[in-house]
């Protein structure tokens, strides 16, 4: 469980592949902190710490994974958001995350406004995902709040403070990025479309 309250950027430092899996070798400022088995959100995605070498830590992900995220086109010297899971005795600054990454959205605006920025994103929806104005959103990682919704477009407005200290500001127009959608939204979502017979 997370809250969408990013700690620090990483830094991919190897990608190796194994079948249809892949391990990334990533650097960050609490690596020293990280344990075996532990579970760190990598932009919004939830992966367990396999290895630990140094001030470097070892990551996997399935082939699952790697279709439903955005990891699949990391490179050597991406930045990654991380967030370490809440601790139970916590504020939880953000919202309720999971880890689970729905899909990935693409970046169709970015957009300056002195200094804060406005980003849009579309989406493919099957019915289940859906964003409404003032609701949370998860992206790369980040709890977020939807300043506008419409049909399978969002946008979010984003604070100098999130923009600089998150992998938002290399963000570009076409980016996938990794999107979890609100789990009470897609709970209602869920249900709605099984009363109406599809699903």
């Amino acid at each position: 469980m997370f809250t969408g309250i990013i700690e620090a950027v990483g830094v991919v430092e190897k990608i190796e592949r194994k079948g249809s899996n892949i391990d990334f070798t990533l650097t960050c400022p609490f690596t020293n902190e990280l344990k075996i088995d532990q579970s760190v959100a990598h932009s919004g995605c939830c992966l367990t710490v396999v290895e630990i070498k140094n001030d470097q830590y070892v990551v996997t992900a399935i082939n699952e994974t790697l279709e439903k995220t955005n990891l699949g086109k990391w490179e050597i010297g991406s930045m990654v958001n991380l967030e370490r899971c809440m601790k139970m005795d916590g504020r939880l600054d953000g919202h309720i995350v999971q880890g689970h990454v729905d899909k990935t959205g693409e970046v169709v605006g970015i957009e300056n406004k002195d200094g804060s920025y406005f980003v849009t994103i579309k989406y493919d929806s099957d019915g289940d995902f859906v964003t409404v104005p003032q609701g949370s959103i998860t992206l790369n990682g980040i709890s977020l709040t939807v300043a506008k919704s419409e049909g399978f477009q969002f946008s979010v407005a984003i604070i100098p403070y999130t923009w600089e200290f998150t992998n938002m500001q290399h963000l570009k127009i076409g980016d996938k990025v990794n999107l979890e959608f609100d789990i009470i939204g897609k709970y209602i979502a869920r249900l709605i479309n099984k009363q109406n017979g599809n699903k």
